[in-house]
């Protein structure tokens, strides 16, 4: 076992993707670590704010499953410091009563969250599905057209770049794998349902992570973010992406 930090461990195996369990409870994090470790990942643990953010700079995992209730450092604080760390996939750990910090930690760039209690073989089917659609994934980012234009917005699906201009357009691979499923459907009015089961991979859901995640996107890809040219709402029903 390695030290990674204050209040963190390492739990060595070969191979797998590497995750970052952080939780300050120590039933939790052990359940989380032999359903994780049974399926052939790497994991590492922390059990405070501070040592999850300390793990992630000595390096950088595949993914954290973040707990955002933490002694020494709010869960969205830590996932705000983590995320200039570079793009790793989130899956937030949240309580029944913390809807709005939800809405936040989407915001902030978060890819999923589970409530409180929940099923060990449920977070571990989440880990994989964010997984599958991070990096190099498969899904909604191919195949197809390896390069997608509307406008000045230009999207090379093969190296996972986004530019807007000749300014660089950085999303999170949630964000990433969402805007290229709207611009190969051009003029198609999108329901949320559908959009959560394609870039997901959920077949229901709380739709207001497509709504968060569409706000984030307009914000990084519109000119004017409250006026939308290219993700427009269809108001009741989803939303259109006109190129």
């Amino acid at each position: 076992m390695v030290q990674l930090g204050a209040e963190s461990t390492y739990h060595h195996r070969m191979t797998g993707s590497q995750i970052l369990v952080v939780d300050d409870d120590p039933t939790v994090v052990d359940v989380m670590t032999k359903y994780l470790d049974r399926e052939g990942f790497v994991v590492a643990s922390a059990g405070d704010g501070p040592g999850a953010v300390e793990a992630a700079r000595r390096h950088l995992p595949d993914l954290i499953l973040l707990d955002l209730m933490l002694p020494g450092m709010e869960g969205l604080e830590v996932l705000r410091l983590i995320r200039l760390l570079g793009p790793v996939p989130v899956v937030m750990l949240t309580a029944n009563g913390e809807e709005e910090d939800r809405v936040t930690g989407l915001e902030l760039g978060a890819d999923d969250y589970v409530v409180k209690p929940f099923s060990p073989r449920e977070v571990t089917a989440r880990v994989k599905a964010v997984l599958n659609r991070a990096g190099t994934a498969t899904g909604p980012s191919a195949p197809g057209e390896p390069v997608l234009r509307a406008g000045e917005l230009v999207v090379d699906v093969n190296a996972r770049e986004v530019c807007l201009g000749e300014e660089p357009v950085s999303l999170t691979p949630r964000e990433l794998d969402l805007l290229v499923f709207m611009m190969r459907h051009p003029h198609v009015v999108l329901r949320r349902e559908e959009l959560m089961e394609a870039v997901w991979g959920w077949a229901y859901g709380d739709t207001a992570t497509v709504t968060v995640h569409m706000r984030r996107l307009r914000a990084k890809t519109e000119t004017h973010p409250s006026q939308p040219t290219r993700i427009l709402t269809v108001w009741g029903v989803g939303y259109r992406f006109e190129p």
